[in-house]
């Protein structure tokens, strides 16, 4: 059947148009249209600015603007007039389905599906009445013998494809029911007085048609019975195509001769089938014929469509020429659309807001930071900042020799100093307490004990004064320099850490130690956590989306060409194209529930974890910024420690003056008591010669009160030598004796505790 002539195909005559008060040049190319696809795209745009004019102008029925529009009506030959632009309108769409079907009767044959494309538009957007050739039962004809047509042309390919029988076999039924309709329009009696005398040719071949493509179909469906080894079924599908074939050529009298070619064909493909299918079945395979009515009927396949026609679609009637003018109304509905695409982005917003503002909250909750979660790869590598320090201190290399070799010199002053004080505060004790004696030996009552010490002379009270000046400012700058040797105790070790190998320093911050079980919570907690983000950006990025869509949609130019019945019908289309953003984004909100389900549970888990790890950066990071600390504090220190050596260098110096003016006071003060002591003894009378006595050193003196008759004394027992002070010790008796007697009676029972 590949190589079946072709059956000729009904194609519709084009309309005349008459008068039209239009510009003359666009009449002449909108109805004298070469007979082409070029004619067509003219026709279609034509059609579309005409869509566009009526939209702005009231040109239509009874309106201000409306002129007269002649056309001729087909199958009579009268000339129909309407002061109606749509007249214009259904007149052109009615000659570009005739223009489309005729070019489908030529040899190509792809232009059916857009001549009933033509007519059903014409049959569902504009009146009936206009003319005889539009009214509804002839365009309904028009529309099956298209689609009937174009599924024929179908046919024609599926068999040069050698496609499968069982499909062949539906689209051929489909090519018989769409014919039928066809044919129950043509045997209808008004449509029949309207068409007049091609009402019987259209008839005879619709007919012969039917009976002829409900052949081919059993015919393929025997070939699918012996593909299935049924070859009783065969039997009978060759032979029901047999005689379909056969009242298709009863029918086809008087037909064109390539019909006549056609059926020849068909016949020998058929009668051929059938001979060897009832020859083989009767001999060979013995198998039942069933009748055709208990087998199962072929159901059509429609696999062709009335291709829709848009007379806005810039890519056929190409840009709206009348675009400036804008109507008021037109206004009026952008405002109106505006307020519905308003109303949407609030819907979709007030549910993005709730149920961000519980993530929200959720997420502050959990103090969960997806950048921070873990912290693992901040304990593999030292932080740049104790870098840049140690980098700092590779070229330094004397630091920490610098710093104590500084701190050893400020001891060593400080040594000095504290030295130099003492021993000024020791001398000037001594001369106090030599001053008391000598005080005690001249017969002065001693001051009562805790009482202020005797005045010193000038000179060592100016030493005093400075001594004591000197040891305030000393030990307030002790306590300084206590704090400054605990502060080096302190930063040395660190800043010994920071000048060697940088292997050292990263042992010494402290990082986490997890098992694998920890591991695997913190893996699977991040993981949620990087969901959560996911769900937040591809919420961002739908909620931008909208509102770009939002924005750029303008649907002014649509408004234009609708009529205002049609409005609320055009906005619900118009904002259906934001459904699949809608349905996305209620997708990414309902998700929402469950990622934080999963992220609650896994936070539970992670709570030893999270623990440990912020212990170990709290450490991590007290460990660094202590090193850091020491770094900076190295500069402090040698500073303090330069001023300390400057400071007590200057002290030494003074110390060290005011040690030699003490030398020299006390010396002095000393020798001015050995100068009182010596008058003291000057004023004693000449001792008496005695016989020698043995010396007193370790014999109690006896003093004889018949030896000193002139001396009135009170009775004073004996005296020990050591009980005396030293510079007495070294006296003449007598001279010891006379010194004595001119002591009052508490200084002698001082001398005499017995």
């Amino acid at each position: 059947m590949e190589a079946v002539p072709r059956m000729p195909m009904i194609w519709l005559d084009l309309k005349e148009a008459g008068e039209f008060a239009f510009n003359a040049a666009v009449k002449k190319s909108a109805v004298n249209v070469p007979r082409d696809f070029e004619g067509c795209s003219t026709l279609r745009k034509y059609f579309g600015q005409l869509h566009y004019l009526q939209s702005r102008i009231p040109m239509g029925a009874e309106q201000e603007a409306a002129v007269p529009i002649a056309w001729t009506e087909i199958f009579s030959g009268k000339t129909v007039t309407h002061e109606d632009i749509k007249y214009e309108q259904a007149c052109i769409l009615y000659n570009l389905g005739a223009l489309h079907s005729m070019l489908g009767a030529m040899d190509k044959r792809v232009s059916e599906e857009c001549a009933a494309g033509a007519f059903t538009y014409l049959r569902d957007h504009f009146p009936h009445s206009y003319s005889v050739d539009m009214s509804h039962q002839i365009l309904n004809l028009n529309i099956n013998l298209m689609l009937g047509q174009a599924q024929e042309c179908l046919l024609e390919k599926s068999m040069l494809d050698n496609r499968k029988s069982f499909l062949v076999a539906r689209i051929s039924a489909q090519v018989v029911d769409y014919y039928k309709e066809a044919c129950r329009a043509l045997e209808n009696s008004e449509t029949a007085s309207l068409l007049g005398k091609i009402q019987k040719d259209w008839k005879k071949l619709v007919q012969m048609k039917i009976y002829y493509f409900a052949a081919v179909a059993h015919l393929h469906m025997g070939k699918q019975a012996e593909e299935q080894q049924k070859f009783g079924e065969r039997v009978i599908y060759f032979q029901s195509a047999l005689d379909k074939l056969n009242e298709a050529i009863k029918l086809a009298k008087g037909q064109p001769e390539t019909v006549q070619e056609a059926l020849r064909f068909t016949m020998d493909v058929i009668g051929g089938k059938y001979n060897s299918a009832k020859k083989d079945n009767d001999f060979i395979y013995h198998e039942a014929v069933p009748a055709l009515d208990t087998l199962q009927s072929v159901k059509g396949a429609p696999l062709v469509k009335a291709l829709p026609v848009n007379p806005t679609d810039p890519a056929v009637t190409g840009p709206d020429i009348f675009a400036k003018l804008v109507p008021m109304a037109a206004h009026e509905a952008s405002s109106l659309y505006s307020e519905e695409k308003a109303k949407l982005l609030r819907d979709v917003m007030a549910k993005i807001e709730a149920k961000n503002e519980v993530l929200d909250q959720f997420m502050d909750s959990m103090q969960l930071d997806p950048e921070t979660v873990d912290n693992l790869d901040m304990y593999s590598h030292i932080p740049p900042i104790l870098m840049e320090k140690c980098a700092a201190l590779s070229v330094r290399p004397d630091t920490v020799k610098n710093l104590v070799q500084s701190m050893q010199v400020l001891s060593g002053v400080f040594t000095d100093v504290e030295a130099s004080l003492k021993e000024i505060r020791d001398l000037l004790e001594e001369d106090e307490v030599q001053e008391r004696k000598l005080q005690e030996l001249l017969g002065k009552v001693p001051p009562p004990q805790g009482s202020s010490p005797p005045p010193p002379s000038p000179g060592l009270a100016e030493v005093s004064k400075e001594c004591s000046k000197y040891l305030e400012v000393h030990e307030k700058a002790s306590f300084t320099n206590t704090e400054l040797h605990k502060a080096m105790n302190l930063h040395i070790g660190n800043l010994r850490l920071l000048s060697g190998p940088l292997e050292q320093v990263r042992a010494a911050l402290p990082s986490p130690t997890l098992t694998e079980d920890d591991k695997q919570v913190l893996q699977n907690l991040k993981r949620i956590l990087a969901k959560v983000q996911e769900m937040r950006d591809q919420r961002m990025s739908l909620e931008q989306q909208l509102r770009e869509m939002i924005q750029k949609d303008d649907i002014t130019t649509s408004l234009v060409t609708t009529d205002r019945s049609e409005m609320k019908k055009l906005f619900e289309e118009q904002l259906k194209k934001y459904d699949q953003i809608k349905v996305y984004l209620e997708q990414n909100l309902a998700a929402q529930e469950n990622v934080l389900k999963a992220l609650t549970d896994a936070n539970v888990k992670y709570a030893a974890v999270r623990k440990s790890l912020a212990e170990v950066e709290h450490k991590w990071n007290t460990t660094v910024q202590t090193l850091v600390a020491s770094y900076e504090a190295y500069e402090d220190l040698m500073k303090k420690s330069q001023e300390g050596k400057d400071f007590y260098t200057d002290l030494e110096g003074k110390a060290a003056k005011l040690l030699e003016k003490a030398r020299v006071a006390c010396q002095a003060a000393e020798a001015n008591r050995q100068q009182i002591l010596e008058k003291e003894m000057k004023k004693q009378p000449p001792p008496r010669p005695t016989a020698p006595k043995p010396a007193l050193q370790k014999k109690p003196l006896e003093l004889d009160a018949g030896g000193l008759d002139t001396m009135d004394l009170p009775p004073l027992g004996s005296l020990v030598l050591s009980d005396l002070p030293e510079e007495l010790r070294s006296l003449p008796p007598d001279v010891l004796a006379g010194h004595l007697a001119r002591l009052p009676p508490p200084a002698l029972a001082a001398l005499n505790p017995a």
